[in-house]
């Protein structure tokens, strides 16, 4: 072992430098603090380090999605209401809990649709 504690002397992805001067767990739940916006924004200032390119790629998948649903749900009187109301904001409030708090551990927690689909297109 070297003194960086990996075979090598390499840094883990989670533990690398990032181009926004932050640890790279701190960077990757800065990619889920304001949904999709922040997810685009750590997209396109990051370039280098894949954990945080991870995380902020699976923000803009899932938020976006939720966000297009929300607006979508919205358009529909009565159950389309309800819906947007009462079943997109705590699903997003949780998952935005949970994905933040994986992120920032060091965690490459990976949601099974939206985690695939990041992995994909980084």
């Amino acid at each position: 072992m070297t003194p960086t504690g990996t075979p090598g002397g390499t840094v883990p992805e989670n533990k690398a430098p990032t181009a926004l001067g932050l640890d790279a767990n701190v960077a990757a739940a800065v990619a889920y603090m304001l949904g999709w916006i922040t997810g685009i924004a750590v997209l396109l200032i990051e370039r280098d380090n894949r954990f945080v390119r991870f995380h902020a790629m699976q923000s803009t998948i899932v938020f976006g999605v939720l966000s297009v649903a929300w607006f979508l749900f919205l358009s529909i009187p009565l159950l389309g209401w309800l819906i947007s109301f009462m079943v997109i904001p705590p699903v997003s409030a949780v998952l935005w809990l949970i994905l933040i708090f994986k992120a920032y551990q060091g965690e490459h927690f990976k949601l099974p649709i939206a985690g695939d689909m990041a992995e994909r297109n980084m």
